[in-house]
């Protein structure tokens, strides 16, 4: 994945194909090239398992599988297409953790039920406590992600009227650093001809390119994913800042929800406020075997599956690894207790106990993973 950051307050572009609202101010996530697999810090895998270790910004401590909140009501059959997805990577890695024995284990016959995975994680894995270096706790901040999918047509129509653009060819050869603004871009007409797809709404069109990809659904059924291909290179300014600043909206309100409102009210003004950022960014059709369910490719270099995939500092947790995480949902008492996998990573994503939940694509996904800013507590489980 590129590498993954901006805020639409503040700061981060994702160049990936994963990406992310950071609740409340819209931080999106950018991944990188497939990171190592190593364990941060000084653990080794050595013999038995240690009772502790430590990094550069968290501290791990064994404890048992029962000081994990709703790890035998949690549906693991859920989780394990995703376990599998990681082992396809971490199978092959060499470094400090020896994944191969465990991921040997989970690619061997029969299919196994829920009870039969909880076993097999039981038998293989020690569970570590994650902990904050800097203050000693427990508990971090937990935001979600999701992967837009926006209606659209391979053609202009009378509904699909703004295009998504494809990096300029001539660009390829010879690119202007810093290159026109998106203002300059747009006016010039120097775009034309590199259209990919176009959509409806052009709020819409820019939070996929702050995004960096996203599944655009065609007349026909079919799904194109597009990708980050690139920028012109013009620094990152924050629409939702432009906005604070002309008290359009005020700064806990900044989502990409509260955006969304205002343009509707104010369709005269939304030009104006998209050129705010000086930032454009440009797609590259993706693969889209499996269609609009199958998630945007992580850090990892495999698919992302909604509800069981985060991004995470891996100064902290080791790309790949499985990971139990205890949250809620935002104005809910509903928990969120469930294992997931490390499958993303991103600049915005800081911190010991940090984790960016994987919602899915689409509006309900956009929904929950724009509101959600909570707090909450992280498991690690490495190879015993």
């Amino acid at each position: 994945m590129a590498s993954k950051s901006e805020k639409l307050l503040g700061g981060f572009y994702r160049h990936s194909l994963a990406s992310v609202f950071l609740v409340g101010i819209l931080v999106l996530i950018v991944g990188c090239s497939v990171p190592p697999t190593r364990a941060p810090g000084n653990y080794s895998s050595s013999g038995s398992a240690p009772s502790s270790y430590s990094s550069q910004v968290a501290t791990f401590s064994a404890v048992s599988w029962q000081a994990l909140p709703g790890w035998r009501e949690d549906d693991l059959s859920k989780a394990w297409p995703a376990w599998l997805r990681s082992c396809e990577v971490l199978r092959k890695k060499n470094g400090e953790i020896n994944w191969r024995g465990v991921c040997s284990q989970a690619n061997t016959p029969p299919a196994r039920d829920a009870q039969g995975i909880r076993q097999y994680f039981e038998n293989n894995f020690q569970v570590y406590e994650v902990r904050n270096s800097y203050n000693g706790s427990d508990t971090g901040l937990i935001t979600g992600y999701y992967e837009p999918l926006l209606n659209g047509s391979l053609t202009r129509t009378s509904t699909y009227t703004v295009p998504l653009y494809a990096y300029p060819s001539a660009w390829k050869r010879s690119k202007p650093i810093p290159g026109p603004t998106r203002a300059q871009l747009l006016s010039s007409g120097v775009l034309n001809g590199s259209e990919i797809a176009w959509v409806e709404d052009p709020v819409a069109a820019a939070f996929m390119q702050i995004q960096g990809s996203g599944k655009i659904r065609l007349q026909d059924g079919r799904i194109l994913r597009l990708g980050f291909a690139g920028t012109n290179d013009q620094p990152f300014q924050s629409i939702a800042q432009w906005l604070i600043e002309r008290k359009e909206i005020r700064r806990n309100q900044a989502s990409m929800q509260s955006i969304s409102e205002w343009a509707k009210r104010n369709p005269g003004q939304v030009t104006e406020m998209l050129n705010a950022n000086p930032r454009f960014v440009f797609f590259k059709e993706l693969p889209s075997d499996g269609g609009a369910e199958v998630g945007p490719v992580g850090s990892l270099g495999v698919p992302l599956t909604p509800e069981r995939s985060i991004a995470v500092d891996l100064r902290s947790i080791p790309i790949g690894a499985p990971v139990f995480l205890a949250t809620n949902k935002l104005l809910s008492t509903e928990s969120i207790q469930k294992l997931v996998m490390a499958q993303d990573t991103g600049n915005a994503i800081v911190g010991g106990v940090r984790a960016d939940f994987f919602w899915g694509s689409g509006d309900a996904a956009a929904e929950l993973a724009g509101h959600m800013k909570q707090n909450g507590k992280m498991w690690l489980l490495l190879p015993r």
